[in-house]
């Protein structure tokens, strides 16, 4: 039976489009993380980034000329976060809003902005860089760990793709196992993992419908009866491919898996929360269904976010105050060049950590790059700015994992 919730939208005042303002009794500085204390503060080829505007609609797509990070100082509000929502049904079909735009944070690229881009030609790295650093991108494939139910583990398969241990369950975010992807040139280090090698998947969180993100030959790899939690207005598209067990959330809406593993009515909770981003698969459907990241919380309330595909803005501070605790922050980390273009949808590695404090996470393991040419960045640049921007803001050096693609991290 499908249920005719049709989640309203932000301009209906269900979701704001951003935290209220504190007022100014309530304004105190945002507490830095424990991690921070002593911080002092801190798509492919021209034809694959065109893909924003084309059929295709590819990862960067983004939007055009969004603004900078806010500056001034951090502020926290002391009203509590609101309640987080009671889980929803798995596998509930649902009616949403025939458009998501209005959750758009920046708009979308116009003629004037695919005229620049084809006129600049700026959306792949130089020859140069690239015989020269593909070589030596990291990757270093080994023995997946196989942790206990009460122990979280993460393995990078390359790009948005990780495999998630947590609560005793096997997770997959945004697989794709796939050599090339529609619009782009195929990937520059294979996949971390190789399929043979998965444990049992266990669930299948989707960050959006771009292609570097919601991949149809790796989805077909699994069973139909596998758990999916996509985001609002992608339910149809996955059970037109036979999916069974498909779980569509609105922002800030959540769902639960049990985890036998863990103990007698252990569940893995699926929280899905906002991004800065956009979503586009064909020439009709632009921002049909939403965009976000996933917030995976474990039976003993270890927390790891998944962000997605997403630029930086207000959302992050918004998901730590509602989950705090995060212990770790999977953060994109590449494809932001040309910034004029990709700042409104791709945080650049700067900003990846200044979100990864917002949210409050103790640590952050960097992916979005190494793995598809989406942009005009040299390969190994997001590598070399993420560690001069985690030092400089800092942090400690172990809170990094900046894994090589098919390396494995366990959170202790």
């Amino acid at each position: 039976m499908t249920e005719r919730t049709g989640q309203p939208s932000e301009r209906s005042g269900s979701t704001p489009a951003s935290p209220p303002p504190p007022g100014p009794a309530a304004e105190h500085p945002r507490p830095a993380s424990p991690s921070a204390a002593a911080s002092a503060g801190s798509a492919g080829s021209a034809a694959s980034a065109a893909s924003a505007a084309s059929p295709a609609g590819g990862c960067c797509g983004g939007g055009c000329g969004g603004g900078a990070p806010a500056g001034g100082p951090e502020l926290l509000t002391l009203a509590p976060p609101p309640p987080v929502s009671p889980p929803r049904p798995v596998g509930a079909k649902r009616v949403w809003p025939r458009s998501f735009t209005d959750r758009l944070t920046s708009p979308l690229p116009g003629v004037r902005a695919m005229a620049r881009l084809a006129r600049e030609g700026a959306m792949r790295p130089m020859a140069a860089a690239l015989r020269e650093e593909i070589p030596r991108l990291p990757f270093a494939p080994g023995p997946m760990p196989d942790p206990d139910a009460g122990t979280i583990a993460v393995t990078w398969a390359g790009h948005a793709s990780w495999v998630v241990r947590i609560g005793g369950l096997t997770v997959l975010t945004d697989p794709v196992w796939s050599r090339r992807i529609l619009g782009t040139p195929a990937r520059i280090t294979p996949v971390g993992v190789a399929w043979r090698d998965l444990p049992p998947v266990d669930a299948v969180v989707v960050s959006h419908n771009h292609y570097d993100h919601l991949d149809l030959p790796t989805l077909r790899r699994l069973p139909r009866e596998t758990p999916l939690f996509v985001p609002a207005g992608l339910g149809s598209w996955c059970r037109r491919r036979g999916f069974t067990v498909v779980t569509e959330l609105d922002w800030w809406e959540g769902a639960e898996l049990p985890a036998p593993a863990a103990g007698d009515g252990a569940r893995v909770r699926f929280d899905f929360v906002p991004a800065h981003h956009w979503s586009k698969r064909t020439l009709t459907d632009t921002c049909r269904s939403l965009w976000g990241g996933w917030v995976l919380t474990a039976p003993d309330r270890q927390r790891v976010y998944f962000a997605g595909d997403t630029g930086y803005g207000h959302w992050f501070r918004e998901i730590g105050r509602r989950y705090p605790g995060i212990d770790l922050a999977l953060m994109p980390i590449g494809a932001y060049d040309p910034r004029w273009m990709l700042r409104p949808v791709h945080t650049d590695p700067e900003e990846a950590v200044l979100a990864c404090r917002d949210a409050g996470a103790r640590r952050m393991a960097p992916m979005h790059w190494s793995t598809f040419l989406l942009s005009g960045e040299p390969p190994l640049e997001p590598l070399y700015r993420v560690r001069a921007a985690w030092r400089e803001a800092g942090l400690p050096r172990e809170d990094l994992w900046d894994l090589p693609v098919g390396a494995s991290r366990v959170l202790e």
